[in-house]
């Protein structure tokens, strides 16, 4: 196959993937409300927690891959190293920003705690 077959491929099923995944959530909230409705609950009354040590994680984790890559390519171009630069910071900065993220979680655990 060529490379902008496989890419239009790649794109159309991401795109049916995610209308799929977004029409299913739609559908079993709707479910949710109305089981909650049949038993006589409010589903206004329901306080929904939302948990944002994920996306800090994952945001971080990403900042931190990012930084990475662009470190790597300015030693690639320096001293020549090809691949390794790219991996070794990939890894080094995303580690870097999990870790940014754990000591974000614990200081404000403190405070709430």
């Amino acid at each position: 196959m060529a490379a902008g077959i496989l890419g239009i491929v790649w794109l159309i099923i991401f795109s049916v993937g995610a209308l799929i995944m977004t029409v299913y959530l739609r559908k079993y909230s709707n479910e949710e409300r109305m089981s909650m409705i049949e038993k006589g609950m409010s589903p206004g009354d329901i306080k929904r927690t939302y948990n944002t040590s994920i996306p800090l994680r994952f945001s971080l984790l990403l900042m931190g891959v990012g930084f990475g890559l662009l470190i790597g390519y300015f030693l690639d171009r320096a001293f020549y190293m090809n691949e390794v630069a790219y991996f070794a910071m990939i890894f080094i900065c995303g580690g870097a920003g999990l870790g940014a993220a754990y000591l974000i979680e614990e200081k404000k655990s403190k405070k709430e705690g």
